[in-house]
């Protein structure tokens, strides 16, 4: 989805919303929700304040999390999850507002892959 301007974080929230909607959407009724920014995590969890430029999605993930289902919201880190970064590159490529996903796409699948064997990479941490 390409988004156009706007902050990591409001990104990230649009993402998970947009990915908890389609998990409801499908049936899905017991969820995990991988997110790798701790500022978003913290936005979106019950008790936060709601009066920041995020509200509004905020309040509507929460509206959907209400629903009869199991739904973990668990942090990781980025490099545990190429997937999601191959698709939000992606995501630039495309007109504001789309949204496609295929399976068939060799970088999609390459990643996919990668993060289900737990590829990984070693970072420095100062």
């Amino acid at each position: 989805m390409n988004l156009g301007r706007c902050t990591i974080t409001r990104a990230e929230i649009w993402g998970a919303l947009r990915g908890l909607q389609m998990a409801w959407d499908s049936g899905h009724r017991r969820v995990e929700l991988q997110l790798d920014s701790t500022t978003a995590i913290s936005l979106l969890s019950p008790g936060s304040p709601t009066n920041h430029q995020h509200a509004n999605l905020v309040i509507q993930f929460r509206e959907l999390l209400g629903r009869d289902w199991e739904v973990v919201i668990r942090h990781i880190y980025r490099e545990a999850n190429f997937l999601a970064d191959c698709l939000a590159h992606k995501g630039h490529l495309l007109y504001p507002g789309a949204f496609s996903v295929t399976c068939m796409d060799p970088d999609v699948e390459r990643w996919l892959l990668y993060d289900s064997v737990g590829g990984f990479v070693v970072r420095e941490v100062n």
